[in-house]
């Protein structure tokens, strides 16, 4: 007798686990820019010039790696729920004692220690909402939850609009004490992943085997990283100069048109997510980054503010698109036993590699406009994260745990 088709399992307690991913990246982004935006008070309060104060971001970023190599380790040998917790007390009491510190050095080593929290919590919220949402509808959430990090750049926005006029740089740091109340949600309403449940490790002996023998697929997703961060970073982390230098923007249009582009990105990841559920991982990203190669005329170039708008809009909805896609694509791709280490470490590596994009996109500018040096960075990587992805593979919707 004909049953119909198998009615698909969804792991118990999916919305909270998406839930506590989507909102732990979105304060760690939150944290993060804080210090983009109140670089210059920071730098006067401390009598430093700004490239000092600059340099705690670098700084911040190149911590990132350390916290996903040990947040992933203790992700795959003692459970997801247990580390992510960790992670979320430990940034939230470095942020807190950020807007304590009483000069430049304690400052940097906070900062250092921020990017270690930082680091961790992608990899292990990433692996555990994954493994608990719908296969079929693992796309489009993965989409949302990559777009925390859009969402908390928002929220930083805002922050900085609503707090630091008033009360100066120091209690939006204390605001960034947030995620310790996360953690408290995570412990009474996140249940563990039964997938780590089936495939975990026995000791760390047979964990670091397991990962050593993956180490074709950690270097693969390694470079994937690494020019997805430059994709990102190359059209980020310049954008704001380029208003200032090319435009002649005040900080307020500066801010203003940063912060809708970063609405596209939300609205991209999410499309685009969506689309990799359909059409597959590969075919989605390569389509966004081939649709941001058309959009690079009207970023660089607009000949109108309405333009220069919709151009930063359209960007990062083809460049978050394309990113949308990520944290399902590499859950996908790492196999259980290790899921909790390898995307994590693996996209923080990529983040350390492509770090010199905006030092590169400047030595440009100085023979040419900034215009033609994002231009030009901007078609290289594109270029170059559309052939990457076209030679790796892809395990579009497979059954974790199976």
């Amino acid at each position: 007798m004909d049953i119909g088709p198998p009615i698909e399992q969804v792991p118990e307690g999916h919305r909270a686990a998406l839930f506590a991913g989507f909102l732990g990246w979105t304060l760690d982004a939150f944290d993060f820019f804080l210090v983009v935006f109140s670089l210059t008070a920071i730098a006067e309060e401390f009598h430093r010039p700004d490239k000092d104060i600059a340099l705690s971001i670098a700084v911040t970023l190149a911590f990132r790696p350390v916290g996903a190599f040990i947040f992933g380790l203790l992700a795959d040998r003692y459970g997801r729920r247990l580390p992510l917790i960790m992670d979320l007390i430990f940034f939230s009491i470095v942020e807190v004692l950020s807007g304590l510190a009483p000069n430049y050095a304690t400052f940097l080593v906070l900062r250092a220690l921020f990017g270690i929290g930082m680091g961790g919590e992608w990899g292990v919220g990433a692996s555990l909402a994954m493994e608990k949402v719908p296969p079929r509808l693992r796309g489009v959430l993965s989409g949302l939850l990559q777009e925390g990090y859009a969402a908390g750049y928002l929220l930083a926005a805002g922050c900085y609009f609503f707090v630091f006029p008033h009360w100066g740089w120091r209690p939006m740091f204390f605001i960034g004490g947030l995620p310790a109340l996360l953690a408290i949600y995570v412990r009474l309403q996140v249940k563990e992943s039964e997938v780590w449940k089936k495939t975990r490790h026995e000791n760390w002996g047979q964990l670091g085997r397991g990962i050593a023998s993956h180490w074709k697929l950690f270097i693969y997703l390694v470079l994937l990283m690494m020019m997805m961060n430059f994709v990102s970073h190359g059209t980020q982390d310049m954008y704001p100069t380029l208003l200032k230098r090319q435009w002649g923007f005040s900080p307020q249009k500066v801010a203003a048109v940063t912060a809708l582009s970063m609405v596209g990105a939300i609205a991209g990841g999410v499309v685009f997510g969506l689309a990799s559920d359909r059409f597959g991982r590969r075919r989605s990203m390569i389509a966004a980054l081939i649709c941001a190669l058309a959009v690079i005329p009207l970023w660089a170039f607009s000949p109108s503010l309405g333009l220069l708008v919709a151009g930063g809009f359209l960007m990062q909805f083809m460049v978050q698109g394309a990113w949308g896609v990520i944290p399902a694509h590499l859950t996908e791709l790492s196999p259980d036993s290790v899921r909790g280490f390898l995307p994590g470490f693996a996209y923080q590596c990529g983040v350390l590699l492509a770090g010199s994009v905006a030092y590169v996109e400047a030595l440009f500018a100085q023979r040419m406009s900034y215009a033609t040096a994002m231009a030009l960075t901007a078609i290289t990587v594109f270029v170059g994260a559309i052939i990457i992805t076209a030679l790796g593979r892809e395990r579009h919707g497979i059954q974790f745990g199976g």
